[in-house]
């Protein structure tokens, strides 16, 4: 399984720069750069709950599960 990070798509729809975002949240662009490109490990909700306040949004608007090959091979039943 995969979390996907769509913080891309919510700074385009608000018209935000990474700088802006950051300054504003209160993390550095190089860790927006890290949510942004699915490399970070864990989130704090303290940080999520920024992230949603400066974004005006739910956390499932910047956050979405994806499942990988693994998991879907995995389901599938295997035989007649």
């Amino acid at each position: 399984m995969m979390i996907v990070v769509d913080i891309d798509v919510m700074l385009a729809r608000r018209k935000m720069s990474v700088a802006e975002f950051a300054e504003a949240v209160g993390i550095t662009p190089a860790n927006v750069a890290v949510l942004k490109n699915g490399r970070a490990k864990a989130v704090r909700f303290t940080t999520l709950d920024a992230v949603c306040r400066v974004l005006d949004c739910q956390p499932g608007d910047v956050l979405r599960w994806v499942p990988d090959d693994e998991t879907s091979a995995a389901a599938q039943p295997v035989g007649p």
